[in-house]
């Protein structure tokens, strides 16, 4: 008797689809040990608020360039070449950091600009990776392990970095972590060599017609807002929650062994999306992560404690996958209905990350600018406010047609 077969034969991912969810682990794992004591190394030297905030400023108001020409090379060459590019540019970037050390501070501005940069072209080529190697069919369980590989090497990352800091004395512990953050950079870009390149025959680069594209079809506008919607509360979240554990418990090691909990969320949560996430549940799963989101808000409001930001961030682990997966999986359905069958899906990946990393700077500039003028007293109701603007995802998304859906290429 034939083997039961469990998983539909249209469901099941390509070699290239498991190439780049191993490619994506060891980019994520060196990421989430660099990145989160990046920040907390900029936090020791400096106890700035301002200056985290403006690097992240800086960080992400370069990114849409960065994404524009990245998005430019994937035209006219592949997106695996914005792809090895964006690694290997991370890559020195921490080797840099390395040698820099307490310079870092007196150059923050050059190493946002630099970091930005970097991150723009991985991510121009991997999120158009994203769309090439998964299909209608297996969309949402491909970005769902995608979010389960993701969070599962955020999960190891900050705890090794943790604890390798607090066995080391001073900021040596710091220049261990981001050695090793740059040889998993060097790990990934040289598994990027596991995926052809591929010729395209559409080398037209449509970016200076996304304007009248916007005009023309309120449905992708609409998304495109909800990316920046999106962007003010995760600009905040993506340094913020970190400082606020670090000043609350003094360690950085406990700051990485939470981040485990934090992720283990995250992935039960991915897990219950590859066996319950459909297209027709969207706005209910984002209504529930924006309920969960306030929630968590409210708890920092009523007392600022080192339980209350535990209790927001296991709501926010749980709900920001929740969010991000379907807003994603939508964006990239849609892009399969817009004109010129599937052409413009480099562009579209230039335009969600450019209005995302508005919505992230609008919101940490709103941050540094109430705290440094009104005290650390309002924080709490930035987060708030971004909170709540979540709401209008849900009126932002609108379900794509199937019949135009259907006519994607790939």
């Amino acid at each position: 008797m034939a083997k039961k077969r469990y998983l539909p034969e249209d469901k099941r991912l390509s070699r290239d689809a498991i190439v780049s969810l191993f490619i994506h682990f060891c980019f994520q794992f060196g990421a989430s040990m660099s990145g989160i004591f990046l920040t907390l190394y900029l936090w020791r030297l400096t106890e700035s608020l301002w200056i985290n905030g403006m690097y992240y400023i800086v960080n992400y108001g370069a990114a849409p360039l960065a994404f524009a020409l990245g998005g430019f090379i994937i035209k006219r060459k592949d997106r695996m070449v914005s792809y090895r590019i964006g690694i290997g540019l991370i890559a020195l970037f921490y080797l840099i950091v390395v040698f820099a050390q307490e310079k870092v501070v007196d150059y923050y501005v050059l190493f946002a600009i630099f970091g930005g940069a970097a991150g723009s072209f991985y991510w121009a080529g991997y999120l158009t990776l994203m769309y090439d190697v998964s299909t209608e069919q297996n969309r949402i369980r491909y970005l769902a392990i995608n979010m389960i590989v993701f969070t599962l090497a955020g999960l190891i990352g900050p705890a090794l970095a943790g604890f390798i800091i607090r066995q080391n004395d001073g900021l040596q512990g710091y220049t261990i972590v981001f050695s090793i953050a740059f040889l998993m950079f060097l790990i990934a870009t040289l598994g990027s060599l596991k995926i052809k390149t591929k010729v395209s025959h559409h080398k037209a680069y449509y970016l200076k017609f996304v304007g009248l594209l916007m005009n023309k079809n309120k449905r992708w506008f609409k998304s495109l807002i909800g990316f920046w919607v999106m962007g003010l509360f995760q600009g905040i979240m993506l340094f913020l929650p970190n400082i606020l554990l670090f000043q609350i418990v003094g360690r950085e090691d406990l700051v990485g062994y939470l981040g485990v909990l934090y992720a283990t969320l995250s992935i039960g949560m991915g897990m219950v999306l590859t066996r319950y996430g459909r297209e027709d549940r969207a706005r209910k799963f984002l209504i529930i992560s924006t309920v969960g989101y306030v929630l968590g808000t409210v708890f920092i409001l009523w007392k600022l404690t080192l339980l209350t930001v535990i209790l927001f961030m296991v709501l926010y682990s749980i709900c920001s996958p929740l969010q991000g997966n379907t807003i994603t999986s939508f964006y990239f359905r849609l892009i399969g209905a817009l004109p010129l069958k599937g052409q413009l899906r480099v562009e579209s990946v230039v335009m969600r990350e450019t209005f995302l990393n508005f919505g992230r700077v609008v919101s940490i500039l709103a941050l540094i600018l109430v705290t440094r003028y009104s005290g650390n007293e309002l924080l709490p109701w930035v987060l708030f406010f971004a909170a709540i603007a979540q709401i209008g995802m849900v009126w932002l998304l609108e379900r794509v047609p199937e019949v135009e859906a259907g006519k994607q290429s790939s």
